[in-house]
């Protein structure tokens, strides 16, 4: 069949839409106005730009796309089946169905092809943020004259939504700031959101907001034209120091003829008559539901072509490298793995018994420690890292001017510095991020979907508690360990002491399949010499006897963090009293929960009813340890200002309290 290049694109972008409209329609739910309105500028992207091969969806040096607007995933679900990912007709007829390989929003691991996890609106773009960042950062580290073994581009589309969350500000900040030039996001303006017109809610200069953060603005008038939007897309890819936003005009539910253009196009299936006559006014001449012409898969066969013909040509490349370059050839490539050095765990900082030292600046060194056997270890904090500790010394600021560097000031964007995160995790880099752990309120929405990836980022959260002291509630958290707790696919650790710290950074480092949160404090505590020999084993089982009765015992002392010290102190008094208890280190409830029971049993005795638990927070979910008959210590209010030991002792954090509550068991 002779088809022209006019028709036969305009072809396959009516697939797209039909499969769309036939998706939604037979899943009874979804959102086909964003995907049919936006297929053309998507069309034109992957056929002329996207440097992918649907074959090795994971080859390393692969352009990325990130659906930030993932409600529209049926966009990017027609596409991979289109393209020659492994997405069958099959997947397309399980939208959003149980059990299904194309979920609802995008799911990272879930579909071939699918790069992040996206659906809370705003954080495709700092993920694709982090995308751009690592292939900077790989590419001033590794690539040699001659030899681009890293070099790709990160693509974005967007929606009028995304750009109204507050973390795409702090992420295009950030980007532009930056100057990644090799991050290009295409801007569905369609005018409307899901309530109705976007004039009710949202007025930004998008041009001046941009170009005032240090992006380049490009603007498309017609989404319809493929010619305008390729040409655009084209002088985006030929500014180097600035990222760029391609603002073009769609028209939402394009065909809809009672609703296009409007919010009642934004989600819902619109029923069989109105999808017969979108598809009437398509052209669209095939009576059968996901119907796929053989010269649609034609046209897009030119993608895994091409994508085959630059693997090959990439692959000859890093052979090339890998002879002139072996010791970097071989560090790069453990990277792309994801494996871990052959030895990483030695040389670490040594601690004296006795000596008085926060749990932040314990993991400062030992973060100093892991990096220079981790060169994917890259990481910052949210403009306090002379109070998280969380600078690699030996390695410069990671900047426009030093891509190379190790060290990131994310500035006051904690959202955005979680998100980029993700973006760096899903690029082959262990990246870490810290603040204090009361603004872990701020990185939430970020870990949440780090947890859900299973991405190994780990967060260094610092001022634990109320001993924080001056600074006040504001900066004292209460709810943050039972909240944190809760969310799955989350190992939280909370050390004691400088071995306990040690030992969780072990932890994060062997961590493949989720992400880590240090909680650690302020205040100096000592060395403890009980954790020198048993921290390296206890801390990875979440929770150990740390000191045992010299008699027979009658009740347990549970604690994490500062408070293991009050608990061992309260021990020995209680010693002097004739009452004999064993003291619990419990630095983290996920991991003690996956131990076999017969281990948990022999850590809280079941015989041993009289538990009393000792935390500087809320009280939620202690219950379950301290069983029955025991008793929970802890801050269920907000605290206060003043010195930290004086707020810590007004809230009856001292021995002779915890001796009193466990005299009253």
């Amino acid at each position: 069949m002779n088809t022209s290049v006019s028709s036969i694109s305009e072809l396959s972008i009516n697939t797209i839409r039909t499969l769309t409209l036939d998706s939604v329609e037979r899943a009874q739910h979804g959102h086909p106005g964003m995907p049919i309105g936006s297929a053309p500028m998507a069309y034109t992207l992957w056929k002329q730009f996207m440097n992918i091969n649907p074959s090795d969806p994971n080859w390393f040096n692969r352009d990325r796309f990130i659906l930030s607007a993932g409600h529209g995933s049926m966009l990017y679900y027609a596409l991979l089946h289109l393209v020659g990912f492994d997405v069958t007709i099959d997947d397309l007829k399980g939208f959003r169905q149980l059990g299904s390989r194309t979920p609802g929003h995008p799911e990272f691991g879930m579909t071939p092809g699918v790069e992040v996890t996206t659906g809370p609106l705003g954080q495709g773009l700092p993920s694709a943020v982090g995308m751009a960042l690592s292939e900077k950062y790989l590419a001033a580290t590794y690539n040699k004259p001659d030899m681009p073994v890293v070099d790709h581009y990160t693509y974005v589309i967007c929606s009028d939504g995304d750009l109204m969350e507050g973390v795409s500000y702090e992420s295009a900040s950030f980007a532009g700031h930056m100057k990644l030039g090799k991050l290009v996001m295409l801007y569905d303006s369609n005018g409307v959101s899901l309530d109705g017109d976007l004039d009710a809610s949202f007025s930004d200069d998008i041009q001046k907001r941009f170009e005032s953060l240090g992006w380049q603005y490009l603007y498309v008038e017609n989404g319809r034209n493929i010619e305008e939007v390729a040409q655009q897309i084209n002088e985006a890819k030929q500014e180097s120091t600035k990222p760029t936003i391609i603002e073009v005009k769609n028209v939402i539910g394009y065909g809809l003829e009672e609703i296009e253009g409007t919010h009642n196009a934004h989600s819902d299936p619109v029923g069989q008559e109105a999808v017969d006559k979108a598809k009437a006014f398509y052209n669209w001449d095939y009576p059968e539901t996901f119907y796929v012409p053989k010269e649609v898969y034609d046209d897009f066969s030119s993608i895994q072509e091409n994508g085959n013909k630059r693997q090959r040509k990439w692959d000859k490349l890093f052979d090339r490298y890998k002879v002139n370059h072996p010791q970097e050839a071989e560090e790069l490539s453990r990277i792309m793995k994801g494996e871990l050095p052959k030895v990483w765990d030695a040389g670490f900082t040594e601690f004296k018994v006795g000596e008085k030292l926060a749990t932040r600046v314990a993991a400062s060194g030992i973060l100093n420690d892991l990096s220079s056997s981790l060169p994917e270890l890259v990481g910052g904090s949210a403009d306090l890292v002379s109070s998280n500790k969380t600078v690699l010394k030996q390695y410069g600021i990671l900047n426009s001017n030093h891509y190379s560097g190790r060290n990131i000031w994310f500035g006051v964007r904690e959202f955005a510095m979680g998100a980029i995160a993700n973006g760096m995790a899903l690029h082959g880099l262990r990246p870490f991020v810290s603040t204090f752990f009361v603004f872990s309120d701020y990185v939430r929405p970020s870990i949440r979907l780090a947890a859900l990836m299973g991405l190994p980022v780990t967060y260094i959260f610092t001022h634990d508690s109320i001993a924080v002291g001056q600074d006040g509630p504001t900066h004292q958290p209460i709810e943050q360990l039972a909240s944190f707790r809760a969310m799955p696919n989350l190992t939280l650790i909370r050390p004691a002491d400088a071995n306990e710290t040690k030992a969780a950074w072990k932890v994060a480092v062997r961590k493949q399949d989720k992400p880590t949160m240090l909680v650690l404090g302020r205040q100096g505590v000592p060395v403890l010499k009980e954790t020198e020999l048993l921290a390296d084993s206890g801390v990875g089982r979440g929770a150990y006897v740390l000191s045992t009765a010299k008699q027979s015992p009658e009740g347990i002392l549970i604690a994490s963090g500062s408070e293991v010290h009050l608990a061992l102190a309260a021990q020995s008094k209680l010693a002097e009293e004739n009452i004999n208890v064993n003291v619990v280190s419990m630095p983290s409830w996920d991991m003690f929960e996956e131990q076999e029971q017969e281990y948990k049993d022999s850590v809280l005795n079941p015989v041993l009813k009289k538990r009393l638990v000792i935390e500087l927070g809320s009280k939620i979910g202690w219950r379950e340890y301290a069983g029955e008959n025991g008793s929970v210590m802890s801050v269920d209010e907000f605290g206060e200002s003043g010195p930290g030991e004086g707020v810590v002792e007004k809230y009856g954090f001292t021995v002779d309290k915890v001796v009193g509550r466990f005299k009253e068991l």
